[in-house]
């Protein structure tokens, strides 16, 4: 009789009710994200906190960094090996070269170009400056100086100064730029352009001319020489000034004994006359009596 052999049992292919729940909760994107992102993130950001909170790590590494960066730095073909200034006067070079405070060689990547433009461009007669790297490995520098338009005078000191009014340099004496005009008073500085407006039409006297005056910080007198001095309204002073001319030219009206032209009425110019002009105009006096005149 043969011996009965017991029967497997066959594996049920539905799965366990762990699994089937952990599956379930797996299809959830949140456990999905923190288990493949935030859990990896959070596990480095831990390590790398550990490490680099030990002072002798951190030493380690910022010298490191340092020998990384100095052997870049000091690499031939980012040595600048000097300084190239165009543009400008030649007198205003070594002030340029002590502005930009660099020495020679220095790496490319150790300097500001923008920090080294700002200090140019602090220099009074620098209006504007290009700071760049030239291909014979030096840095190159181009300025646009400001050109002197006018002669500022404050108290006893005389300035150099532009169409914009911005200063320049100071200025030794008036006979070193004959050829610029000279402006006094308060707020002269800031109306130079129309100042030269001024200047330009008065060239058919500019042989007299000594300079204006800003009055009151409203507007301009015109001073000449023989004591005279023409008043111009703060308005449109250029058109009051050739009226002036105008007359001049017709009457030789600045040829004659007159102290002040006022046109600050554009409607009604008025003369001051000089001493011996008003005494022409006035009446000879009677003789006293008994007096043979």
């Amino acid at each position: 009789m043969r011996a009965l052999i017991p029967l497997r049992r066959r594996r049920d292919p539905a799965p366990s009710r762990l699994r089937y729940r952990l599956a379930r909760l797996w299809l959830r994107p949140w456990l999905r994200s923190a288990v493949t992102l935030w859990l990896p993130v959070a596990v480095i950001g831990v390590s790398g906190w550990a490490v680099l909170s030990q002072p002798l790590m951190m030493g380690r590494m910022r010298q490191a960094f340092d020998d990384i960066r100095a052997s870049i730095l000091a690499q031939p073909e980012l040595m600048l090996q000097g300084l190239a200034i165009t543009g400008g006067s030649q007198a205003l070079h070594p002030r340029i070269a002590e502005a930009v405070g660099v020495g020679f060689p220095v790496s490319s990547l150790a300097l500001d170009l923008d920090a080294v433009r700002a200090r140019i461009e602090a220099i009074s007669a620098v209006a504007e400056a290009r700071v760049s790297v030239g291909p014979d490995r030096r840095l190159v520098i181009s300025i646009r100086e400001r050109e002197p338009a006018a002669i500022l005078r404050r108290g006893g000191t005389l300035y150099l100064v532009d169409r914009d009014g911005v200063l320049i340099a100071q200025l030794a004496q008036r006979a070193a730029r004959p050829e610029l005009p000279v402006l006094a008073g308060e707020g002269a500085e800031d109306h130079v352009r129309e100042a030269l407006r001024i200047v330009q039409v008065a060239r058919p006297i500019a042989g007299r001319l000594r300079g204006l005056v800003r009055v009151g910080a409203r507007r301009w007198d015109l001073v000449l020489n023989r004591d005279q001095r023409i008043q111009l309204p703060e308005d449109d002073p250029v058109l009051a000034l050739r009226r002036v001319l105008a007359f001049n030219e017709a009457e030789h009206l600045l040829d004659r004994d007159i102290r002040r032209i006022d046109m600050r009425d554009r409607t009604r110019p008025v003369l001051q006359l000089g001493p011996d002009a008003l005494r022409a105009l006035r009446p000879a006096e009677p003789a006293p009596e008994g007096e043979e005149t």
